[in-house]
């Protein structure tokens, strides 16, 4: 079972922009929380809290316990806004979720043991990581932070896809619903071919070849 992560927000009843624009002078982040049959909440955070929490990949692909007021509600991230330049989170969306149902959250993959693999060892081959996640559905409770993908077998010229990947019990890949043609490459180890340049004839070459032509159709004539 995933580990809970428990972020801490509260109430608001200021809406608008210029609402918005005092919370985050005050290091609030304004957010909202919706879904599951309920009314959208507003609800503020302290700004460091946020920023401490998108520092880690679970933040974005983990079910959370927000605890607004004292009321827990299990949600998922669905949507942020950061500032273009500055390390400040401008806004939040949560989606609440209901743990009896399923859910579509996109999950990181973490390659393991890759630079102990023969492919790796070998001169000439360049390993590529198609993909660094993965979309699954599962219950909630079943949720993986990441999904672990072992290369220490891996060889020059392989190709892992995505029904290679080993899941935790209860999760699904959704591309693979889809049908064959959505079993996408996650990772190849392709030899790279190095082309050598022809060296450029030699100066002079082709001035000394016409002579040498013309040489017989000049004795010719004698």
């Amino acid at each position: 079972m995933a580990q809970i992560h428990e972020i801490k927000a509260e109430s608001r009843k200021d809406e608008g922009k210029g609402a918005s624009r005092r919370l985050r002078r005050a290091s609030y982040v304004p957010a909202v929380v919706y879904g599951a049959g309920q009314p959208a909440q507003s609800i503020q955070i302290e700004h460091n809290t946020i920023l401490l929490a998108a520092k880690h990949e679970w933040f974005f692909s983990s079910v959370l316990d927000l605890n607004v007021d004292g009321k827990v509600q299990k949600v998922l991230v669905r949507d942020w806004q950061k500032h273009p330049f500055k390390q400040q989170m401008m806004h939040m969306d949560f989606l609440r979720i209901d743990e009896n149902h399923a859910i579509r959250v996109n999950v990181p993959l973490h390659f393991l043991n890759q630079e102990k693999s023969a492919a790796a060892k070998t001169s000439g081959v360049v390993i590529s990581h198609n993909l660094t996640e993965v979309e699954v559905s599962c219950l909630p409770k079943d949720l993986p932070e990441h999904i672990e993908l072992d290369l220490a077998d891996l060889k020059p010229g392989d190709i892992v896809h995505l029904s290679q990947l080993k899941l935790p019990k209860g999760v699904e890949i959704v591309a693979l619903h889809l049908g064959a043609d959505h079993d996408t490459t996650v990772v190849t180890a392709n030899t790279v071919k190095e082309e050598v340049e022809e060296a450029p004839a030699a100066e002079g070459g082709a001035a000394e070849a016409a002579p040498a032509a013309a040489a017989p159709a000049k004795d010719a004539k004698k």
